[in-house]
């Protein structure tokens, strides 16, 4: 059975969450205080297929702040960032940090549950990730045979497995991007808030490690060429 650890301080929430999750079919364990889950997620069976539901703003310790320490312990596992208040830099800095996404609250059934198949396509950590063991912020699922060689074929892998990390609305949104389209118009086009389609391309542009629209459409038109 797959595992989902919540961590958020809000207990109306974690009961909810509870509710769901455990009538989806997951395992699911939730706590309030940031240490007391640290110290659980330490000795949790590494070979478990899990998941964490973080929360971003905390008053005893941060999200950011809790992710840090589980990758400097090697505990790490995937993580879905969450926040009533997300913003554009956060989404970047919770991707640098190789969290799979970040869920701006409210959010429904189907977001979570893309979020979670996203989260469980990643590599899960195992007996060998050790304390200081390099970090693997992407999914490496195993991608079609390309004939390329040497370099090319290694930068195409990567490139397959970083749009592959991407949400189908993420790819949703960044498709509309390189095509020149403005964020508003994006946003009428797919029923969304601005505010929103802005968190959806900045996940998307970091998970993809595009610093502009320009770099991203350089790199679609040459690894699909």
């Amino acid at each position: 059975m797959r595992t989902i650890y919540i961590l958020d301080d809000n207990p109306e929430f974690r009961d909810a969450m509870d509710f769901w999750l455990g009538g989806a079919g997951y395992a699911v364990r939730a706590w309030s205080d940031p240490h007391e889950a640290l110290e659980a997620l330490s000795r949790r069976d590494r070979h478990e297929e899990a998941c964490l539901l973080l929360d971003v703003r905390m008053p005893a310790m941060s999200g950011l702040d809790v992710h840090d320490a589980l990758l400097e312990s090697g505990a790490a596992l995937p993580v879905i960032y969450m926040s009533g208040h997300a913003d554009v830099p956060l989404a970047v800095q919770a991707m640098r940090k190789g969290a799979v996404t970040l869920l701006e609250k409210p959010f429904d059934d189907d977001t979570l549950e893309a979020a979670l198949h996203s989260a469980f396509a990643w590599p899960q950590a195992g007996a060998e990730d050790e304390p200081g063991a390099p970090r693997r912020p992407m999914p490496t699922a195993p991608t079609a045979p390309v004939a390329l060689e040497g370099e090319d074929a290694q930068a195409h892998a990567r490139f397959v497995a970083r749009e592959r990390s991407l949400t189908p609305r993420e790819r949703e949104v960044l498709g509309h991007v390189i095509q020149g389209i403005y964020n508003k118009n994006i946003a009428d086009r797919i029923g969304l808030s601005v505010k929103t389609v802005e968190l959806y391309r900045a996940r998307g542009m970091a998970k993809m490690q595009a610093r502009s629209v320009a770099q991203l459409t350089r790199m679609m038109v040459s690894q699909r060429a």
